[in-house]
């Protein structure tokens, strides 16, 4: 039995996710929906004529009703993070662009599991809860999933260690208020603050106990790339990428999605990300990892700031 995933949005997101599933193997049947249809055909022809290369699969532009019957349904439509533009400075924008596609997709594939990418992704993942009548359980946002990994891409940097063997994490709102809990981060089951000691590359690490750089990094990567290219699109891709692969695969894989929190950490009414596990059921639940006060802090801190703008739009 086939995995049919729908992508809404044809932009350098949509495209580069759709040719990352074909590659990869993600998913058998993929369909292209933009508003700009010819846009949508010329990338679903162009990655089409590449399945000989990687694994079979159909390929195809569409419109709402070739929707049906799809298992996964990813939202990338929206505009672009500017230069020096903040992810919620896209809010109104976007979330209107969102109750219109919602409108349209919902109806044609209303068992889908709905992964939402556009930004800014926490406040997009909300809306899409409050008007999309899809069960909470099948509506996963991005969130923090490409955080995470460029946090653990710039630790195995700094410790010369596979990130596979780095537990840390990034969490909170994908953005400027997002944070890392240190207490819970490990590196091959040592703690970073002690892993230095144990590892037989001590003397070859240059690390003083100061994590705040690698948040900081984390936080300002997104825009460096778009200063020097215009725009993230491959990374992010392969984020979602891996998400729609664990639920497909169902074995229930730890991902710090954004998700709608009902009182977990005392949040509630907000979406951001914290260790949820997806299957193919979607989100299976969250995992309440035991966080430091000061955690706790940030992490309410972080749901504050995107209440903020979530009062500040219309939908």
């Amino acid at each position: 039995m086939g995995n049919k995933v729908t992508i809404i949005g044809a932009g350098s997101v949509g495209a580069t996710i759709a040719n990352d599933m074909m590659a990869t193997n993600v998913a058998t049947e993929i369909v292209l929906i933009d508003i700009n249809e010819q846009k949508a055909f010329g990338e679903a022809m162009d990655i089409y004529q590449g399945t000989s290369f990687g694994a079979p699969a159909i390929v195809r532009p569409g419109s709402y009703p070739d929707a049906a019957g799809s298992d996964v349904v990813v939202i990338t439509s929206g505009l672009p993070r500017k230069p020096g533009q903040t992810r919620l400075e896209l809010a109104q924008t976007n979330v209107d662009i969102l109750k219109d596609i919602t409108a349209n997709v919902v109806p044609n594939a209303p068992d889908a599991i709905y992964v939402i990418v556009s930004n800014p992704v926490d406040v997009m993942t909300y809306v899409f809860h409050k008007i999309s009548g899809v069960p909470a359980n099948h509506i996963i946002g991005s969130g923090t999933v490409l955080d995470t990994a460029r946090l653990q891409a710039e630790l195995a940097k700094t410790f010369r260690i596979s990130p596979r063997n780095i537990h840390a994490h990034v969490y909170g709102e994908h953005g400027d208020s997002s944070f890392v809990p240190w207490s819970l981060a490990t590196i091959a089951n040592n703690n970073i603050s002690i892993y230095k000691d144990h590892c037989p590359d001590g003397d070859k690490i240059v690390f003083d106990g100061n994590c705040e750089i690698f948040e900081e990094k984390v936080r300002t990567s997104g825009a460096v790339v778009i200063k020097a290219k215009g725009v993230t699109n491959n990374a992010i891709a392969m984020a979602v990428c891996h998400i729609v692969r664990c639920i497909f695969n169902g074995a229930g894989t730890a991902l710090t999605i954004s998700t709608m929190m009902n009182g977990e950490y005392g949040i509630e009414d907000v979406c951001l990300s914290v260790l949820c596990i997806v299957d193919h059921d979607g989100v299976r639940g969250k995992i309440r990892n035991d966080l430091t006060e000061g955690e706790l802090e940030k992490l309410r801190r972080s749901a504050s700031k995107l209440k903020e703008t979530i009062a500040a739009i219309k939908f």
